[in-house]
C-alpha cells in the first residue's frame, strides 16, 4: 500500500482529544493533522519525536494533514493509521502474498457477523469451511523486539474474541490476525497486565479452535507493505 502524497517530516508538539496532533513542519509552521488512532498510542506521542505526516488538497477535509507514521530515528518506523492494516493485507491477500491463506479463492471485506458487528475480511473456497478473520494493528513495544497487543483495554476487541469463537461453535473457520505496523519487533505476545479480560477472551477463543497469525510490515515514508509471518508467543 503505497501513501496516495508524498509524506514531509514534522515534530510532534501534541496528541490530544484522540483524534487530534499539533506538529512543527521543517519550515517553522505549526498545523493541525488528523490522528487516525483511537487507542492509547503508549509510547508514540512523545512531545519532540520526529513523525511523518501525509498533505491532502481535499476540500472536504478541514485538516490539511493526516499523521501517517513515528520515525524512530534508528532506522525503524511505526505507522500510527490503524485503517492501514486493513487495507495492506486486503492487497496481500488478493495477491496472494500471505502463503497460509493463498488457497481461498474469494477475499470478501466487511462481512457482517455476531452482533451488530462485521469481520474483517470472510474468505472462502468451495469445499473448504469459510475463514472469518479479524485484523488487529500492533504499534505497541515496550520491551525490544517486543510487539505487545492491545495497548489500552478494548471492549470491541474482546466482543470480537467471543463472536470469533461462536463462529467457530458453528462450524466454520475463524482468525485473529496479529499486523505489527512496527518495522522493530520480532514475535508479539498479549499485554495482560494492560487489559487482562482481553487475554482471558483470547485464551477461551483459541481453546475453542479461533485461529492466530500475526505478520510484520515494511514501513517507509513511500508506504506500508505486509511483511514476512512472526512468531505469536502466548
Amino acid at each position: 500500500m503505497q501513501f496516495s502524497q508524498d509524506l514531509i517530516p514534522a515534530k510532534l508538539i501534541r496528541r490530544y482529544k484522540r483524534f487530534l496532533a499539533d506538529a512543527t513542519l521543517e519550515d517553522g509552521s505549526e498545523i493541525t493533522a488528523h490522528c487516525a488512532n483511537p487507542g492509547s498510542m503508549l509510547g508514540l506521542k512523545d512531545a519532540g519525536i520526529r513523525i511523518w505526516l501525509e498533505p491532502n488538497d481535499d476540500p472536504k477535509k478541514k485538516l490539511k494533514y493526516g499523521w501517517r507514521l513515528v520515525d524512530h530515528e534508528n532506522g525503524h518506523f511505526t505507522g500510527v493509521d490503524t485503517s492501514v492494516p486493513n487495507r495492506a493485507l486486503k492487497a496481500a491477500l488478493l495477491a496472494k502474498e500471505i502463503p497460509e491463506l493463498a488457497h481461498y479463492d474469494t477475499v470478501r471485506p466487511e462481512v457482517k457477523f455476531g452482533q451488530n458487528s462485521r469481520v474483517d475480511f470472510l474468505l472462502t473456497k468451495n469445499g473448504a469451511p469459510d475463514l472469518y478473520v479479524e485484523v488487529k494493528s500492533v504499534t505497541l513495544s515496550r520491551v525490544a523486539g517486543k510487539g505487545e497487543f492491545p495497548d489500552s483495554v478494548t471492549a470491541r476487541g474482546t466482543k470480537h474474541l467471543f463472536e470469533l469463537t461462536e463462529v467457530v461453535r458453528q462450524g466454520h473457520e475463524a482468525m485473529m490476525f496479529y499486523l505489527v505496523q512496527r518495522t522493530d519487533c520480532d514475535h508479539v505476545v498479549l499485554a495482560d497486565d494492560i487489559d487482562p479480560t482481553y487475554a482471558a477472551a483470547f485464551d477461551v477463543a483459541r481453546a475453542a479452535g479461533v485461529q492466530v497469525m500475526a505478520y510484520d510490515c515494511q514501513i517507509s515514508p513511500q508506504g506500508i507493505l505486509v511483511g514476512k509471518s512472526l512468531p505469536f508467543i502466548r
